[in-house]
C-alpha cells in the first residue's frame, strides 16, 4: 500500500455542503445507488453535473456514483464480512499499525466513576462550536481533553444540542470558549493531521461498563463496522448485547469514539443519537477517508 496522502480527502468543506448532503441522501434513500441518473440527481439537488461531482469530490474525495454506494442501505453488509474478525485482528495489530494510517489516533483518559455518579460536580468544562463536515460540532472539554461531542444542524439548534451534552453532567461547571474549542476539532475532522504523533485526546466518564464498551469502539478501523453481539463478546457479556446497545447510544463523544461503526446483525443501521441520516453520512465520508489511503 502505498502511503495515503490524506489532502485528496476534504478537511474542512463549506458548512453549507452539508445540507446538500443531508438532501442527497434522502435522494439516494428513494432512487437507490444502482438506479442513480448522475442528471436527475443533480437536477434534485438544484446543481449542474459539475457542481454536484464537485460537491462530493471536495467533501468527501469520492465520484457521486461512489458516494452513493458508500450510502446505501446495505453498505454496512458488506463491511460486516469479515465483522468476526474485525476486533480481533485490530487488537493483534495494535492501534500504531501501518495498516491503520487513515484512523484518527485517540488516547483516553477514564474519570473516576465518583465522578459520573456526582453528575460531574466540581468539574469545570469549556464548550463551543466549530465547523465540520456534517453540521456545526457542538463540543465540550476538560483539561484532560474532549469530553463530548454532538452535532447541530437546520434541526436542532447549538443550544439544543449543548443542552443535550451538558445534561449528561448536570452539576459540572460549563463556560463557552470557541477559540478554546477550534484547536481541539480542528485535527478530529481533517485526515491530513491523523498521526500517532499527536493523537486527539478524550476523557471519557460514564459507569464502568460505558467506559469499557467505548474503550472497545475505539478498536473498529475506519471502513469497517461490526455489530452490538460481537462488542459484548469483546469486552466478555456476550449475553449483554442489548446492555451495549444502550451503553453505544450514550457515547458522549460521538465521531471520535466511533458508535456510527456499530450496526446490527444484519448490517441494518440501527439508531444514531444524532441521526441515522448523518450515520450513513459519516460513513460514506469515511469511505473516502480509506480510498485517499490506499
Amino acid at each position: 500500500m502505498k502511503e495515503p496522502d490524506m489532502n485528496q480527502h476534504a478537511s474542512l468543506a463549506p458548512e453549507s455542503d452539508y445540507d446538500t448532503i443531508r438532501a442527497a441522501i434522502r435522494y439516494l434513500s428513494e432512487t437507490g445507488p444502482d438506479a442513480t441518473d448522475l442528471k436527475r440527481f443533480a437536477r434534485a439537488l438544484g446543481l449542474t453535473e459539475r457542481q454536484l461531482t464537485d460537491l462530493f469530490r471536495r467533501w468527501c474525495g469520492l465520484s457521486p456514483k461512489s458516494f452513493a454506494q458508500a450510502v446505501a442501505l446495505d453498505h454496512a453488509k458488506s463491511l460486516l464480512r469479515e465483522r468476526a474478525s474485525v476486533l480481533d485482528t485490530t487488537y493483534e495489530v495494535g492501534l500504531s499499525s501501518t495498516s491503520r494510517l487513515h484512523d484518527l489516533f485517540v488516547t483516553y483518559e477514564a474519570m473516576p466513576p465518583g465522578v459520573f455518579r456526582a453528575g460531574g460536580a466540581g468539574i469545570d468544562m469549556v464548550w463551543g462550536v466549530a465547523p465540520s463536515p456534517f453540521g456545526l460540532a457542538v463540543v465540550t472539554a476538560t483539561e484532560y481533553g474532549i469530553s463530548g461531542l454532538g452535532f447541530a444542524d437546520a434541526e436542532m439548534s447549538v443550544e439544543d444540542a449543548f443542552a443535550d451534552l451538558a445534561n449528561r453532567w448536570p452539576n459540572a461547571r460549563f463556560t463557552r470558549d470557541d477559540a478554546r474549542i477550534a484547536p481541539l476539532v480542528a485535527p478530529v475532522f481533517e485526515p491530513g493531521r491523523w498521526s500517532s504523533e499527536h493523537p486527539v485526546r478524550v476523557v471519557l466518564i460514564g459507569t464502568d461498563f460505558e467506559v469499557k464498551v467505548w474503550e472497545t469502539l475505539l478498536k473498529i478501523p475506519c471502513g469497517q463496522a461490526t455489530t452490538y453481539s460481537s462488542v459484548a463478546e469483546r469486552i466478555g457479556r456476550p449475553s449483554a448485547s442489548r446492555a451495549v446497545g444502550a451503553a453505544v447510544g450514550k457515547n458522549p463523544i460521538s465521531f471520535v469514539v466511533p458508535c456510527h461503526r456499530v450496526v446490527g446483525s444484519s448490517g441494518a443501521l440501527t439508531g444514531y443519537h444524532w441521526g441515522v441520516p448523518r450515520k450513513r453520512a459519516i460513513l460514506g465520508w469515511e469511505a473516502g477517508v480509506v480510498s485517499a489511503a490506499h
